[in-house]
C-alpha cells in the first residue's frame, strides 16, 4: 500500500487485485524484473504506472506467483498489486500492455494475498518439437514421477531442497504435437524441462522406465540437460480464486495472427529453399 495515498483522505483506499496473465516468452529475458533487459514483470509494471494504478511497485506490493525463464510462455501466471483504481485496471490494462502480454481475468483478494505463497499448486505443459515413437512407454515412465522424489538429477538445485511432490502427470497428444503436463506444489529451476528430456529418451527408445527410477534414486554420472525453453508453458497457477474474465486484448489477437501467418509462410519457404530428400519443387 502506498503511504502517500493512505495519508490523503480524498484518495480512495487501495484494494488488492490479482490478475491472471498470459504471455509469449520469445521476446522476453524471463519474467522477473531486470535492470537492463525486457521482462514480463518490467512491462507489466510499466503499464500499471502509465495508467497511474500505482507509482512504486514495492509500496504497491507487486508480486508474481513464480518466475519463468527466458523463452518460456504462460497462460496461467498470476500477479497481484494494490491500487486505488481497480476498475481502471480491469478496463485499460490490455490497452497498455504490449501485444505479447495480456491479462485474461482479475479477482479481488485480501490485502495479505501473495500469489507465490498462496498458490496451492502449479501446472506446466511442455510441447515437444519432435514426435516420440512410443507414447505408451512415455506415459508409463511418467507415472514414476508421482509422489515426492529427489530431483537432484533432474533440475538445477543449488542450495534448495531437492525434494518436490508431483501431484499429477500425463503424456498427451494434440494435433501434431506430443506434450507432457505436470502438476506440483512447486518446482525447481529447469525441473520440468529436464523431466521432459528424460521422458523423450524413453519415447525414442534410448532408455526405459528403469532409467527414470535410477535418476530418482541414485546419483547420475551426468545431469539430464533441460529440453529447449520454447516448448514450455506455465499452464495454471491454482490460488483458489474465483476469476472474473476481462475483455480480450485485440492487439494480442492481431499479434498472434501475424505470428501464425509468418511461421506458416516460413515453413513453406524452408521447404522450397531446402527441400527434404525426395521432394522436388
Amino acid at each position: 500500500m502506498e503511504k502517500a495515498q493512505e495519508a490523503d483522505p480524498t484518495v480512495p483506499r487501495p484494494v488488492r487485485l490479482a490478475c491472471r496473465v498470459s504471455y509469449l516468452g520469445t521476446r522476453f529475458y524471463g519474467s522477473q524484473q531486470q535492470e537492463s533487459s525486457r521482462t514480463v514483470e518490467g512491462e507489466f509494471i510499466a503499464a500499471c504506472r502509465r495508467l497511474d494504478l500505482f507509482s512504486d511497485w514495492r509500496s504497491a506490493g507487486f508480486t508474481s506467483a513464480g518466475r519463468t525463464d527466458r523463452g518460456v510462455h504462460a497462460c496461467g501466471q498470476v500477479v497481484a498489486f494494490s491500487t486505488p483504481s481497480p476498475d481502471r485496471a480491469r478496463q485499460a490494462l490490455n490497452c497498455q500492455l504490449p501485444p505479447d502480454i495480456w491479462c485474461t481475468a482479475t479477482a479481488g483478494v485480501p490485502d495479505t494475498f501473495h500469489p507465490r505463497y498462496d498458490a496451492r499448486s502449479r501446472t506446466y505443459r511442455y510441447y515437444y518439437s519432435e514426435t516420440a515413437g512410443n507414447l505408451p512407454a512415455m506415459a508409463d515412465a511418467a507415472r514414476l514421477f508421482l509422489g515426492e522424489h529427489n530431483f537432484s538429477n533432474l533440475a538445477r538445485v543449488g542450495e534448495k531442497n531437492p525434494y518436490r511432490k508431483i501431484l499429477d502427470i500425463r503424456i498427451g497428444a494434440e494435433d501434431r504435437f506430443t506434450f507432457l503436463e505436470v502438476k506440483a506444489e512447486s518446482f525447481l529451476w529447469h525441473q520440468v524441462r529436464c523431466m521432459a528430456s528424460a521422458l523423450l529418451l524413453v519415447g525414442n527408445g534410448e532408455q526405459d522406465a528403469d532409467g527414470i527410477r535410477l535418476l530418482l534414486n541414485e546419483a547420475a554420472n551426468r545431469p539430464v540437460p533441460p529440453a529447449p525453453a520454447e516448448g514450455l508453458i506455465l499452464w495454471d497457477t491454482d490460488c483458489g480464486l474465483s476469476w472474473e474474465p476481462i475483455p480480450s486484448a485485440d492487439r494480442s489477437v492481431i499479434y498472434c495472427a501475424e505470428l501464425l501467418r509468418h511461421h506458416a509462410l516460413m515453413e513453406q519457404v524452408c521447404r522450397v529453399v531446402r527441400p527434404e530428400p525426395g521432394e522436388k519443387f
